[in-house]
């Protein structure tokens, strides 16, 4: 097996291990995404991430909950091959899916002291009350200027970028 392939774990194995990490005292670091096509933006990100504790656990969009979010044509890239390369990075521990349309249930399965989100959802943290009650943290991370994978893909179909997206969880909470 490769070593980007032993990240890769299902959420209930990934729950137990986060217990066997929390009793050693280690530091757990979420954060969630569709990471689609990844690219620099992504990167940042993760390694932001993984600078805030101990052990960085990343929860990919499965294939139905990104066209759910992002459009039928979404996603570019299968979740099984996200989840590898997403793997195969240095500064994530593990990688796991949720088909929610947001964390929040994995979150609780997991228990993180630190959830991360880039800073484009300050608005609103799926997550955030299930890890600041147990007196844990959010963190924002910042945004890196025009890198995201929508703008990347009107890029490579010749076509403008929309306008900036506006998630649907906050325009169903603060209509």
């Amino acid at each position: 097996m490769r070593e980007a392939e032993k990240k890769i774990r299902d959420r209930a194995a990934l729950a137990e291990e986060c217990r066997r990490l929390r009793a050693e005292g280690r530091k757990i670091v979420f954060t969630n995404g569709c990471f689609d096509l990844v690219h620099a933006g992504h990167a940042s990100t993760l390694e932001f991430a993984r600078r805030q504790g101990d052990v960085l656990v990343v929860a990919l969009n499965t294939d139905a909950s990104v066209r759910r979010l992002k459009g039928p044509e979404r996603p570019m890239v299968d979740e099984r091959n996200r989840a590898r390369m997403i793997a195969a990075l240095e500064c994530v521990d593990y990688v796991t899916w949720f088909g929610e349309d947001e964390p929040r249930a994995l979150v609780e399965e997991l228990q993180p002291d630190v959830l991360v989100k880039a800073s484009d959802w300050a608005g609103y943290v799926s997550g955030r009350d299930v890890v600041e009650a147990r007196g844990g943290r959010v963190v924002l991370a910042p945004m890196v200027d025009g890198l995201s994978t929508t703008i990347l893909i009107a890029k490579i179909r010749g076509t403008p970028p929309p306008p900036p997206p506006v998630c649907q969880i906050e325009r169903t909470l603060f209509r």
